[in-house]
């Protein structure tokens, strides 16, 4: 999956539309929560040598929220980094290259949606 079709994905099965909080990052777009205002995703454009590979030149990349278990798996795979800018226990970084499978990408789309979602009161 790449960028614009992640981006088409999440609009239309999410009904959000990406915000764009940086003059100075253009490209970086963020998709949150109507109700609560939470990133659930955060496309953006990297050098890849902030990423710890070979080159300068941008690659896609999404941040997603995920479960602290399933991230130190992950990390291994191929496509998969350390949250870029965010919090490296609870956040992910996936490559939009085709290293990761379109349902890898989709699967954590919609974990980062519910963690990321309202949680009900306790009365």
């Amino acid at each position: 999956m790449n960028r614009t079709e992640l981006k088409q994905f999440i609009m239309e099965n999410y009904s959000v539309e990406a915000d764009y909080p940086w003059l100075k990052h253009p490209n970086f777009e963020v998709f949150r929560h109507s109700n609560n205002q939470k990133w659930f995703a955060l496309i953006m454009d990297v050098p890849k040598d902030k990423l710890g590979l070979r080159g300068s030149e941008p690659l896609d990349v999404v941040n997603f929220k995920c479960d602290p278990i399933l991230i130190g798996s992950l990390r291994g795979e191929p496509g998969f980094f350390p949250a870029y800018h965010m919090n490296k226990e609870q956040w992910l970084t996936a490559a939009l290259d085709g290293s990761v499978s379109d349902e890898q990408i989709k699967m954590l789309l919609d974990m980062s949606y519910v963690l990321t979602a309202t949680k009900p009161r306790k009365r």
